[in-house]
């Protein structure tokens, strides 16, 4: 925190010496989460205790507008509450999570350069990680062309080590090496929809005794898709989204793999004066997956850098942070029901039934049922003012014997809940609750 003090101050003298020819915002965000994890993220095994702590993101952010550039950078400072020594005077926990550089070539052109988020449709699969409080953001090259509601984005990343003098060995784990995107979006009436195309290529590895050994080359994996699809009627929306997977996995396997889902919401206004409303949701997400014992190719979507949190109940046991990657995929029939008591308060309640998409097999060969388990979520949030919100939820899961098989074969603990409660200051951002979706 005594950086961003003295980053704040720095900046503070920035703006006056220019206050006069361009213009300068300073802006930030605080949020502070407890968690209580009884089998968030993992499962938990007989014999582990829950795990509970206190975390909080600080987040200082700072844009510098001149003519046709903008600057923007913005740092943060991530820890757990006694993770750090009350007297040590450094640490890791202080980063720079963007810093980039915007130039208007034209009315329709721009051209960002630097360390940015990619958040884009519903976050499936390109997503700021909100959720988590150290987000995500690429170094990325990304030249934007919007004219009305039509919006056209293309760039790509190159990503190493550092800067050497020979070779080009790419040694961080689960990063792309190289990335090309381009992205369409537009609405003709009353449907919007938009097209993506991502071709990326992860540094060729082979596993040798006692660690990795990184080879020359790259697997090159392409996501295509429709990520939005939606067509609004009166109090009723349509929506849908669908991606592709070809190429080869980190494993240089073949892929062939795919995500689709289709959900339908109903809105019914209550009461307009007081922004009293329902809202009720039900859909299905189908990710394929791969059988076990399959070696030579894979079937199995992976939403690689999307907001996973907000998919697939709020427990976090499906694609995050690892969670059921390159696993036998999953069927997901969820419904969901949100309240807005009020402009300030509302309450969500959603469910979950999950089912596997390929074949499981127990210890003795024989098929096991799909059916992998349901979980409940339940949320509120209220707006304390503009600038400050607090935000809760728990979540429980019951589970199956095929949810305990997929997950190695652990004796898992009967009850598997989670919960947290969470302050949110966001002075000057539109979202002022933070990983929940409808």
């Amino acid at each position: 925190m005594r950086k961003i003090v003295l980053l704040a101050g720095c900046l503070s003298g920035l703006l006056c010496s220019t206050a006069s020819f361009a213009q300068f915002n300073l802006d930030g965000q605080l949020i502070q989460r407890t968690e209580y994890r009884h089998g968030y993220n993992r499962p938990l095994p007989e014999g582990f205790d829950p795990a509970t702590f206190i975390a909080h993101r600080a987040r200082l952010q700072a844009s510098y507008q001149r003519s046709a550039l903008q600057f923007f950078a913005s740092v943060q400072d991530v820890r757990t509450w006694g993770n750090t020594s009350q007297t040590k005077l450094t640490d890791n926990n202080l980063s720079v999570h963007e810093a980039w550089l915007e130039m208007a070539l034209s009315p329709t052109w721009k051209l960002k350069l630097g360390r940015q988020e990619l958040n884009y449709d519903n976050a499936r699969f390109l997503g700021n990680l909100d959720w988590a409080l150290q987000a995500r953001a690429h170094d990325f090259a990304l030249a934007k062309w919007e004219r009305g509601t039509a919006k056209f984005h293309f760039g790509g990343g190159y990503n190493q080590d550092g800067q050497q003098l020979a070779n080009n060995t790419f040694t961080v784990p689960n990063q792309y090496k190289s990335a090309l995107m381009a992205r369409y979006e537009n609405v003709i009436g009353k449907l919007q929809f938009s097209l993506l195309g991502w071709n990326e290529g992860r540094q060729v590895t082979r596993p040798i005794t006692g660690g990795t050994a990184f080879g020359d080359g790259q697997h090159y994996r392409q996501t295509i898709g429709v990520p939005t699809l939606r067509l609004t009627l009166g109090n009723t929306q349509l929506s849908g989204f669908y991606y592709h997977q070809l190429g080869k996995d980190g494993n240089g396997r073949k892929l062939n793999a795919f995500d689709a889902s289709a959900q339908v919401l109903q809105q019914i206004n209550i009461d307009t004066a007081s922004g009293r409303k329902l809202r009720l949701v039900a859909g299905a997400e189908v990710l394929s997956g791969t059988r076990a014992g399959t070696s030579n190719k894979s079937s199995s979507f992976s939403p690689q850098y999307g907001t996973n949190h907000l998919h697939n109940g709020y427990m976090d046991l499906f694609y995050v942070g690892g969670a059921h990657e390159g696993s036998v995929g999953l069927k997901d029939l969820y419904v969901r029901g949100r309240l807005d008591i009020n402009q300030k308060l509302f309450t969500q309640l959603d469910g979950h039934y999950f089912s596997s998409y390929a074949d499981v097999y127990n210890a003795a060969g024989a098929k096991m049922d799909r059916y992998l388990g349901t979980e409940v979520d339940l949320s509120v949030g209220f707006l304390i003012n503009d600038a400050l919100s607090l935000q809760g939820g728990y979540s429980q899961l019951f589970y199956s014997d095929t949810f305990e098989r997929v997950q190695s074969n652990f004796s898992l603990k009967q009850t598997q809940n989670w919960a947290y409660l969470m302050l949110i200051f966001r002075p000057n951002m539109k979202n002022k609750f933070i990983g929940i979706l409808l």
